[in-house]
């Protein structure tokens, strides 16, 4: 008889966490932190000042070749060859019946490079997905998670942060300011000595990096991090500040908003997907065609009171079921309760009044558009 339970899987940093007393979660079979102190101070630090993030478990798959640019347009949804190197791209991974395998983002690294960065809970069908893809062309697809940390700083502060260890005998070596990056680029250097990949991207609604180092440098990176911002404010934030500030922002979470059941334009994701690109791509004729007549679309709710409706619960108008939440929250930055939901056709309009059914208790909630908060802009 063999053992048939999951081995659990530790990030490099997991130590580093036990003695900063987090607690942890399961994440896609990872021991993640959950949070080091309270939810609502890591998510306010991440608002006001900086959080740091172990996002180890994320998944990065390498394409490489004379063909990889041509093998992505066609195993993605977006037009991966029109963007330039040090260019990061978000897209989708589609099926062919037009469903979401996985969101991604893709950062090319060379002419012939792109790391595609997946969610934990896909590496595995996401990495199958573009190895078959790509088989066609004149392409390699590696994937690489098991070598790569990924640590980030999100943040008003996060550039002050990452800029300090630029600095001489800051161990991160860049070929550009952090400053000169714009949001959605990258840049390729060192840490260290050995290369790492700094992007100006993240999953928060605020401004900040994210940085790619191997295993063997993650605690040495972490520790430098926290050092260059414990006096400006920084502090470790765990999944749960994580999954707040997503949604303040209003962005989708696989396995919430996104699945293999759900068509881009449903998730208000159609404006990714290039239809106006040459050629074909998978999952092209079923975007094309569109969902069902009177699929559910994903809107913002703002509700009444301080009770938050969470996954799962149900959406009405009047006595009539309408939809069901997908994620919610009594935000922390706003002080009310939000919800992102899928609801009938008929209920999308901003300003529609629906109800939403809280352990019994119909609490008034109010179509609003996404995202529900938006940083102001300097």
């Amino acid at each position: 008889m063999t053992d048939s339970t999951p081995t659990e899987k530790y990030s490099p940093l997991h130590q580093i966490h036990v003695d900063a007393g987090a607690s942890f979660t399961d994440f896609a079979g990872w021991q993640m932190p959950v949070r080091y102190s309270s939810d609502l101070a890591e998510h306010h630090a991440v608002r006001t000042v900086a959080g740091l993030f172990d996002l180890s478990h994320m998944a990065e798959i390498i394409v490489t070749g004379p063909g990889a640019a041509a093998a992505l347009d066609y195993a993605l949804a977006g037009k991966i060859s029109a963007i330039g190197v040090g260019q990061a791209k978000y897209s989708l991974l589609l099926t062919p019946d037009g469903g979401i395998v996985d969101d991604v983002v893709v950062y090319r690294t060379h002419p012939e490079r792109f790391a595609v960065v997946a969610n934990a809970s896909n590496r595995f069908p996401a990495a199958a997905a573009l190895a078959a893809r790509a088989s066609g062309f004149d392409a390699t697809v590696v994937d690489e998670s098991d070598e790569i940390a990924l640590i980030a700083v999100q943040g008003p502060q996060a550039l002050a942060i990452v800029e300090s260890l630029t600095r001489v005998d800051g161990g991160l070596v860049l070929p550009v300011a952090p400053g000169d990056l714009k949001y959605y680029w990258s840049t390729l250097g060192s840490y260290l000595g050995e290369e790492a990949m700094v992007g100006r991207t993240g999953y928060t609604g605020e401004d900040g990096f994210e940085i790619y180092v191997s295993n063997d440098r993650a605690a040495r990176l972490w520790n430098d991090l926290v050092a260059a911002g414990t006096d400006r404010g920084l502090v470790p934030a765990g999944l749960a500040s994580r999954d707040t500030l997503r949604l303040e922002a209003g962005m989708p979470l696989y396995g919430h908003e996104l699945s293999l059941h759900t068509f881009p334009v449903q998730a208000g994701l159609g404006r990714v997907v290039n239809l106006k690109k040459e050629g074909n791509f998978v999952g092209r004729a079923a975007v094309e065609a569109g969902p069902p007549e009177g699929a559910r679309m994903l809107v913002g709710l703002r509700a009444e009171g301080k009770r938050a409706g969470r996954a799962d619960y149900l959406v009405y108008s009047g006595d009539t079921e309408v939809g069901v939440i997908t994620s919610g929250a009594l935000s922390p930055t706003l002080g009310y309760p939000i919800a992102m939901a899928y609801v009938d056709p008929g209920v999308t309009e901003p300003g529609t009044p629906l109800f939403i059914d809280v352990r019994g208790t119909r609490i008034p909630a109010t179509v609003v558009p996404l995202p529900f908060y938006k940083r102001e802009a300097k």
